[in-house]
């Protein structure tokens, strides 16, 4: 009898449990709680872009039903397409996307479930990442500036996605892979090899032209220099003949005899050097000081 007791109050208490835990639900931190009255939106629990509030919450059982979704960052892998370039070469092009929940009624309203919110996603992503990547070259999307492409396609993202009230927004767009097919990478790399090597021709040509300039307008500073000093020689060197003439003649008018020495004495240095061998005729005056050790032989 006891036993039967036990087992009735126990089947009780299970039952009261039941009917008790149909009154309340929880949403945790990392969740935001969209109550439904027969079927129609009525509160949002911990809801994104306000104060956490997450917990133990209340609901009316049979009248009232929960839905639960994300408030973190969620991420959606892209199935990888075949992409058509502006330059008509084609790639396969592997992509993802993160974003978030941001308004958990529009986006229950848009989708209900967000297995049913990435599928439509993925449609348009593609789509976008198709139109945005077929309007640049094959090159571009390989090795050139991605990030400009990518933030394109979030931006025409979250214009769709305002426009269609899917409540989220993309938080990022990256490419993970861009491949060509086997039997155009190499024909690619060739012309992008060829590309380079035009470029570097044409920054060597321009580097000639430079090296040019600079060397013919360094020549020309160059022989402006020295013309300049050749001029400033000329000049220094006419002043000192003057010069020297002028004291020449002062020393002949004052001892002419003695000028006469002098002027011999440097023609004998200069023309007396070594072995040289002289032939002069007999009334030559370039010897007389060396014929005559008293003085000028006075022959003229």
């Amino acid at each position: 009898m006891n036993q039967n007791k036990l087992f009735l109050f126990g089947g009780i208490a299970l039952i009261l449990l039941i009917i008790i835990s149909q009154f309340f639900y929880v949403t945790r931190e990392d969740q935001q709680s969209l109550v439904l009255r027969f079927g129609e939106p009525v509160r949002i629990e911990n809801a994104y872009g306000v104060e956490e509030n997450a917990g133990l919450k209340f609901k009316i059982p049979g009248i009232e039903s929960v839905r639960h979704y994300d408030r973190k960052n969620l991420v959606l892998d892209l199935k990888a397409q075949p992409i058509l370039a502006s330059d008509q070469e084609r790639l396969l092009v592997d992509a993802f996307i993160r974003y978030r929940i941001t308004d958990v009624r529009a986006f229950y309203e848009a989708f209900d479930t967000r297995p049913r919110a990435e599928l439509q996603m993925s449609n348009v992503l593609d789509s976008l990442i198709r139109d945005t990547l077929g309007s640049v070259e094959s090159q571009e999307i390989i090795s050139g500036q991605r990030v400009d492409l990518m933030n394109a396609i979030e931006s025409r993202a979250n214009q769709r996605a305002e426009a269609g009230k899917f409540g989220l927004i993309i938080e990022d767009v990256r490419i993970k892979r861009a491949d060509l097919p086997q039997e155009n990478a190499d024909r690619v790399f060739e012309r992008m090899a060829a590309d380079r090597q035009e470029q570097s021709a044409e920054k060597r040509g321009e580097g000639e032209r430079s090296k040019l300039t600079i060397t013919a307008e360094a020549e020309k500073e160059v022989e402006i220099l020295l013309a300049n000093a050749r001029r400033d020689a000329e000049i220094i060197r006419g002043e000192g003949d003057q010069k020297r003439n002028a004291i020449y003649a002062d020393a002949y008018n004052k001892d002419p005899e003695f000028f006469a020495f002098y002027r011999s004495m440097q023609a004998y240095e200069t023309g007396l050097v070594g072995s040289t061998t002289y032939v002069l005729s007999p009334d030559s005056d370039f010897l007389g000081y060396l014929e005559n050790q008293g003085g000028y032989s006075g022959r003229r």
